[in-house]
């Protein structure tokens, strides 16, 4: 099946099973925001908590805040927001559409790079187990042409990017044949800078309202609050403040479900080093933050590091963490080093003096920053695309499963009842009753066994108890996993170890010590 059709299934398998809704759908929608459903949450939640965890309990230097979204209108001004938080946007007159122009020359390079490897996997199927992709990719003809185009193309947009050059970057689009995908013509506009931050007013009156801005980022909390955390904290460097939060972009080119969104939340912590020391901690960071996805055990292979080429202006090293999309490699993650720029701009903005005391070296200084930063929205939709598979059972059916990792499953843990009467209902809940404190449980005694296993199969249930009359007799239950759909038969004094083992965060976290 075409990637394209499923992540279609996967979008309209998040409304119908609970995930992900359309936001203000009764009202035909607003472009580019969503709701999460009742499963949805509870993934969303779990995600959270895996990720906040690994921060606070397997660091003993890294503690957490939660700052406002409405903060001083200067520091948008001292961050370079107001000045350079800008998209590179073109129109097609045709369609009368609007995308961005670094996005689309991006999409023309993956094309290129798809013919590669298209080229490739069709001569691995060609020569079987002898092929050498390596000497294939450097010596065949058709490879090395498309190779150069990729190379060449990739170069003039990094430096037309670097420099902000728009009449280059509509350049690129002509040169390159790019099309608008739904007038299919190049009849393009000029490219020209849009500010994404969402303004508002704040004040009793029109006449006395301030400026504000929705934060386009969290980290900006993260800085303002710097002195306050490490004085009343006690904290010495290096130390890390993390932090969960909303911000806000008026994305012009929202696309790809939630990927993109206008309204979203991040996982963001800000390590504060010497100066000096901040490459050691890049890559120190660099190679926890992966080993923190592997652990979820989504597939190794999905995941690789992009480096930066053009960096930020306040970055001497910058790396993304990518998955692989049903759409193609995309950013999830990305580790940034930002030097001391954040702090220093925020001391000459504010006049107030922003540096840490290091009594080793006796001296004041104005500490540099690592960066990592973590999409909850982009997480939340590589999990479930990971998770995603459709199967064809023994009998020839096909069952739509979630192989969630179990941690993070909405429900951890279904009961049913056998039948509805003989007392089997009663002791399914007595069952939910000694397993809900430690897990969230559902009860279903709706349709047969089979259907209900596989409506929990579909929102991702590890585990099923079924409650049968031997039940009555032994106090023994069926239990069955997710994955396998092995049943094994069970004493109930037994289900709080059994599942705790598999669904425990701390599991997780150990993955990410002992790797």
């Amino acid at each position: 099946m075409a990637q394209e059709d499923v992540f279609k299934k996967l979008v309209s398998h998040c409304k119908e099973y609970g995930f992900v809704f359309p936001s203000s759908e009764i009202y035909d929608g607003l472009a580019a925001v969503y709701d999460y459903g009742q499963m949805g949450v509870e993934l969303k939640n779990n995600i959270k908590r895996y990720w906040w965890d690994s921060m606070t309990l397997l660091n003993d230097n890294i503690v957490g805040i939660d700052s406002a979204v409405f903060m001083h209108p200067t520091i948008w001004k001292a961050s370079g927001h107001v000045d350079a938080f800008n998209d590179p946007l073109i129109d097609n007159r045709d369609s009368k559409k609007r995308y961005r122009a670094d996005v689309l020359i991006e999409d023309a390079i993956a094309k290129i790079e798809e013919k590669i490897d298209k080229e490739v996997e069709k001569a691995r199927k060609r020569f079987g187990e002898n092929f050498d992709e390596k000497m294939y990719r450097e010596t065949n003809p058709r490879v090395l042409e498309y190779t150069q185009k990729r190379d060449a193309l990739h170069e003039r947009f990094a430096a037309a990017m670097s420099e902000m050059n728009l009449e280059e970057l509509r350049q690129i689009i002509i040169d390159q044949e790019i099309v608008c995908p739904i007038s299919g013509t190049k009849n393009w506009t000029d490219v020209r800078q849009f500010n994404l931050m969402f303004s508002t007013d704040m004040g009793s009156t029109a006449d006395g309202a301030m400026k504000v801005y929705l934060r386009p980022e969290t980290a900006q909390g993260i800085f303002v609050n710097f002195l306050n955390v490490q004085k009343t904290g006690r904290m010495r460097i290096p130390f890390g403040i993390a932090q969960i939060g909303k911000a806000f972009r008026n994305e012009i080119v929202a696309r790809q479900f939630i990927f993109r969104m206008r309204e979203f939340e991040q996982m963001e912590m800000q390590f504060f080093v010497r100066p000096g020391e901040e490459m050691t901690w890049f890559n120190h960071w660099k190679e926890f933050r992966l080993r923190w996805h592997k652990a979820l055990g989504l597939g190794d292979h999905k995941y690789r590091y992009h480096d930066h080429e053009k960096l930020a202006h306040y970055a001497n090293a910058a790396t993304d963490i990518e998955f692989e999309m049903p759409f193609g490699f995309k950013e999830v993650e990305g580790i940034h080093s930002r030097t001391d720029f954040d702090l220093s701009q925020h001391e000459k903005f504010s006049g107030k003096k922003i540096q840490y005391f290091d009594p080793e070296l006796n001296k004041s200084y104005t500490p540099y920053v690592i960066e990592t930063s973590i999409g909850v929205d982009r997480m939340f939709l590589s999990v479930l695309a990971a998770a995603y598979k459709e199967e064809v059972l023994e009998n020839g059916e096909t069952r739509v499963v979630l192989q969630l990792p179990a941690a993070l499953a909405p429900i951890k843990v279904a009961v049913m009842p056998l039948v509805r009467k003989d007392g089997l209902p009663e002791k399914a809940n007595e069952i939910i009753n000694s397993l809900k404190f430690d897990y969230r449980c559902q009860y279903d005694e709706k349709d047969s066994i089979g259907k209900r296993y596989r409506r929990q199969d579909a929102i991702g249930t590890p585990f099923c108890i079924t409650v049968d009359h031997q039940t009555l007799e032994d106090n023994t239950v069926t239990l069955r996993e997710r994955d396998s759909m092995e049943q094994h038969r069970v004493s109930i004094s037994e289900l709080h170890a059994l599942i705790g083992e598999k669904v425990s965060f701390r599991t997780l976290l150990q993955k990410i010590v002992n790797e």
